[in-house]
This record gives C-alpha cells, sequence and structure tokens, in this order.
C-alpha cells in the first residue's frame, strides 16, 4: 500500500501555504477566490491532470507506445447546494504516429487503471477524450 502526505498551513486572510516534498507551493484558502494561488478546485483539477500525463508516460513504457508529448486540459462543474462537483472533463493531447487502434488502447488503459481519476470517478462523473495532434504548438 501506498501513503502520500502534505502539511498545510494558513494565515487570517487565506493566505495558505503546502509543503510538497520540502517545497512551499502558496495556495488560496480565502473566503473569496483569490485568481493568483490555486485554490482546492484548481488543484483537484491539477491532480486530474497530473494523473492523465503520469499514465500517458507509465501506459507507454508498459504498451509500449510511443510518443513525442502530451498536453491535457481538465475542467470541473460544480453545483452549489449542496455543493460538490458533479463532472470532470479531459482533452488530452499527444503526439503521436501510433495507429488508432493503439491510441484507443492508451486511452482505455489510462480511463482503467488511474489511480486519481479513478477516485474521482466514485464521486463525479468523468469524461475525456484522447485526441492525436502534428504537434503540441498553438
Amino acid at each position: 500500500m501506498s501513503r502520500y502526505e502534505v502539511t498545510g498551513t494558513s494565515q487570517p486572510g487565506g493566505r495558505a501555504t503546502l509543503d510538497l516534498f520540502g517545497r512551499a507551493l502558496r495556495v488560496d484558502a480565502a473566503a473569496d477566490r483569490d485568481l493568483v494561488h490555486p485554490g482546492p478546485a484548481e488543484l483537484l483539477c491539477g491532480a486530474l491532470a497530473a494523473c492523465l500525463l503520469k499514465n500517458v508516460e507509465r501506459f507507454s513504457d508498459m504498451l509500449p507506445f510511443e510518443y513525442d508529448g502530451a498536453r491535457v486540459h481538465v475542467a470541473a462543474e460544480r453545483q452549489d447546494s449542496p455543493p460538490r462537483f458533479t463532472r470532470f472533463t479531459y482533452r488530452l493531447e499527444l503526439v503521436t504516429h501510433e495507429p488508432e487502434r493503439r491510441v484507443e488502447l492508451l486511452h482505455k488503459n489510462i480511463r482503467k487503471y488511474g489511480t486519481v481519476s479513478g477516485t474521482l470517478g466514485l464521486a463525479a462523473e468523468v469524461v475525456g477524450e484522447l485526441v492525436v495532434e502534428e504537434s503540441l504548438d498553438d
């Protein structure tokens, strides 16, 4: 069994930090939304994004699957009463020359075995797409 830990501190007014591997990450803990530092919702979306990207790498080694780059966009929908996230959507973009059936296999494995995505899926709908791009330049 794996274990993960984070320590957080805050001061009046919502100034907060998380200690991650000895590094401080400034986060929003204010009563109002701070548009400078990530709050819990952005961190949760970030955790899902990191899970998806980590699993691209993980399954590219296991399958094997070749890719030149990956990018993901994650969005969360929240209802107000009772407050909870109801849906997470993602768009995972890969630069790869793998055939479509291999891309589908990669996506199937990512959806099935992602720890964060699987956990979130127990509480909310998690849906997304994996698309092949020629490059990740915008």
